[in-house]
């Protein structure tokens, strides 16, 4: 076995001594570097995203006679995202999240950053296994019930993995035995996986069993600035939406097993949605039916609108805690006559993998996906005319668009695909391209090839179809928000 080795190392060391180009020595015996030919480095351009690589194992022609995949679809988020190979169910509430998915909420935890860091968030992340002792300290090991889910170690310690860490920030933030008043308000916020034993998961990543979740808690010298916090929340979250495109309603809520003082909604009108809400068409009065009784629909806060019932899905949920985890685990603080304080709490959720369904579920047609455009997982998608057409000749126009595009606007960049599947009629790429939901779709066909070239460019959200020159579609691709 040796020699055969030792001749397969020759013959590999002697191939790479041909090829490769060792770098000239000067006289004083350091290497110089070695200058590549012109040729090569004009074309030393990044090459193009391809969709015939990207990992999207779609099912987007491959569906039985009624349109639709095996399996309970019990909404139209669900069959979208799973037909066009965006998620792929793994178990009961549970999903692969694809790389076009991960693209989406990558970005959609970007603008919570920007929005949350905007308000004096600090981001951190907490354990997601939990010692059950701290839930037993606040009562919930046994309020939450069957909801947690509940293991043992191997030296039959218990834990489970959190749904949501009130217990474990306040005692990390009581660790802290020097707090000084002057660092409040304290805004600590993760982006994490949660868990929740749901009886009955349903609606794709709506209700799942393991999800993303945004989940911040902020601690205050007094309930006055408590409320000052809460409502700075509320706002950074209608930013956020406003941002998103989504129209969100900020309705009153139980504060359930949470528990606290206040709490709100943000939901998103659907007609899917499990809450209910009362809203008044007379002021900004909403809640969530759970709230008031059932039979009530004059508006309590202006008299004289009438409450209309509709449905929502949460996306969101805000809650003023006050001392009820601070006390219990003694998150104190020395105050301005140096004295200790008990701090007041809030905590903010936002679901993150929810949000990005909901959208999906409120924006989508029944034929394809509509993103929010500022987390689209690419901003644009180039079509190349079919191999063997009378437009062959336009394959080369679609390549040096996309790095025209790159070059020119360079926000686009690592946003913009080309779908190089030339074997496959424009029309059909066209459909798939419509399914995906790409914000902007760009057919380089027998316009792009005439004297003064025209791009067709078609808008996802609007179903608007524009023939553009270079220039004009540089001038509307460059006024697309990235982040």
């Amino acid at each position: 076995m040796e020699p055969v080795m030792h001749h397969v190392r020759q013959r590999v060391l002697h191939r790479l001594h041909r090829t490769r180009i060792l770098p000239k020595r000067n006289h004083s015996g350091c290497a110089e570097q070695a200058a590549a030919p012109p040729s090569t480095q004009s074309r030393r351009t990044k090459p193009p995203l391809l969709v015939s690589r990207l990992y999207q194992p779609s099912n987007l022609r491959d569906l039985g006679q009624d349109g639709r995949l095996p399996g309970e679809m019990t909404c139209k988020s669900q069959r979208l995202m799973q037909q066009a190979g965006l998620i792929h169910p793994s178990n009961p509430g549970c999903y692969y999240y694809l790389p076009a998915t991960v693209r989406s909420m990558e970005k959609l935890v970007r603008v919570i950053d920007q929005e949350m860091h905007g308000i004096g968030g600090q981001k951190l992340d907490m354990p997601s296994l939990c010692s059950a002792d701290l839930w037993k300290t606040s009562q919930r090991w046994d309020l939450m019930g069957n909801e947690l889910f509940r293991l043992k170690d191997r030296h039959g310690a218990d834990y489970c993995l959190g749904p949501t860490h009130e217990e474990a920030v306040t005692t990390l933030v009581a660790h802290q035995a020097t707090l000084s008043y002057r660092q409040f308000p304290l805004l600590l916020y993760q982006i994490t996986r949660k868990f929740r034993d749901e009886p009955k998961p349903r609606f794709g990543l709506l209700r799942g069993r393991e999800f993303y979740m945004k989940d911040m808690y902020s601690f205050d010298v007094s309930e006055e600035a408590a409320y000052e916090t809460y409502e700075s929340v509320c706002q950074a979250y209608a930013r956020l939406f406003t941002r998103l495109g989504l129209r969100c309603i900020q309705v009153q809520a139980d504060t359930g097993n949470i528990g606290g003082k206040l709490s709100h909604e943000f939901q998103l009108p659907a007609d899917i949605g499990e809450d209910r809400l009362l809203v008044c068409g007379n002021c900004s009065f909403s809640a969530n039916i759970e709230t008031l009784s059932s039979d009530k629909r004059d508006c309590p806060q202006c008299k004289t609108g009438t409450l209309v019932e509709s449905k929502g899905i949460e996306v969101g949920h805000t809650f003023y805690l006050g001392q009820k985890y601070s006390h219990i685990f003694k998150a104190t603080f020395s105050n301005s006559q140096n004295k200790p304080g008990v701090a007041e709490m809030g905590c903010f959720g936002l679901g993150v993998t929810r949000i990005l369904a909901a959208a999906i579920e409120v924006m989508s047609t029944e034929e394809g996906i509509r993103w929010p455009g500022l987390i689209a997982p690419y901003q644009v998608c180039v079509l190349p005319p079919k191999k063997g057409s009378k437009e062959d000749a336009g394959a080369v126009l679609a390549e040096e668009l996309i790095h025209t595009l790159g070059e020119t606007l360079p926000g686009l960049r690592g946003e913009v695909v080309l779908d190089d599947r030339t074997q496959m009629t424009i029309g059909k790429r066209l459909k798939d391209a419509n399914r995906l939901g790409y914000p902007y779709v760009v057919v380089v066909a027998q316009g792009a090839l005439e004297e003064t070239p025209r791009f067709e460019v078609i808008c996802q959200q609007t179903g608007e179809t524009m023939f553009l020159s270079k220039d004009g579609l540089l001038d509307l691709l460059g006024k697309v928000e990235t982040v």
